[in-house]
């Protein structure tokens, strides 16, 4: 299927590994310019060397997303290197898994920075852009701890659901202005970043990470943990025309491991 993407210039911030990198791949494929945002300047050099030597027309951005000002001056450059944004992928932040004794009001703040306002940060600008244009695709990629809570990722949780609802909310605030926006609640998926989790719950439970692990395979009915090519595809189709009259969704991907209706 062609999701008519190609020319499209995509931004996704978190985009040099994990599910970021993954959706700049797919995006890649499909004939967009991508530019890519990340933190650490190594792995995002690997990142844009890595696409560029699949024949992907790529970027990279090294910003620190929990501040305001970097953020905008990083879509200022990505802009005006590149021309308007079309689309925007959020998949940058992750708050640190932290078992419920350990926290503080110092790690909820770190949460809301690492995840909600690193983010935000850059949706509001980009956005108030698209419905300037009267056309536009965001798509954020929230941890499904926004939706079931965990006791070793409560801070974090509550950031997750403060994005899972500033999705809702902007997508009825700027539908009439031409501009889609939805989420994506991806569960455990194989990512650096996994691991970190793994170490928390391993903690909590006093076993070891490698059992860890086993217990979080054991609860995915489709039989393994998604890969984040799994994730990249459902994000590529709701930014894609295909998806043209989705908007306001939280799309759940964990596998069928939580029964719920949504």
């Amino acid at each position: 299927m062609d999701l008519e993407l190609a020319g499209k210039h995509v931004l996704i911030t978190g985009g040099s590994r994990g599910i970021g990198l993954a959706c700049a791949e797919g995006f890649g494929r499909e004939g967009a310019r991508i530019s890519i945002v990340g933190r650490d300047a190594a792995r995002l050099d690997a990142a844009v060397a890595r696409l560029r030597d699949a024949g992907i027309e790529a970027t990279g951005y090294r910003a620190d997303l929990t501040d305001a000002a970097a953020a905008l001056q990083m879509i200022e450059a990505a802009e005006a290197a590149g021309g308007p944004v079309d689309i925007l992928v959020n998949s940058a932040g992750a708050a640190r898994r932290v078992p419920f004794p350990e926290l503080t009001p110092q790690v909820w703040q770190n949460s809301m920075q690492a995840k909600f306002f690193s983010y935000i940060n850059v949706i509001d600008p980009l956005i108030k852009r698209m419905g300037q244009r009267k056309s536009g695709a965001v798509v954020n990629v929230v941890g499904m701890g926004g939706k079931v809570a965990s006791t070793v990722h409560i801070s974090g949780g509550a950031a997750n659901a403060a994005l899972m609802l500033a999705s809702a909310g902007l997508a009825a605030a700027y539908g009439p202005l031409g501009v889609r926006v939805n989420a994506v609640n991806p569960t455990v998926t194989l990512t650096d970043r996994m691991s970190e989790g793994l170490k928390a719950e391993a903690r909590a439970r006093n076993i070891t990470e490698e059992a860890a692990l086993q217990r979080a395979q054991a609860k995915m009915p489709l039989g393994h943990i998604a890969s984040p090519e799994e994730i990249a595809n459902a994000v590529l189709f709701l930014c894609s025309p295909r998806a043209s009259y989705i908007s306001g969704v939280v799309l759940c991907m964990d596998g069928a491991a939580t029964p719920m209706v949504v």
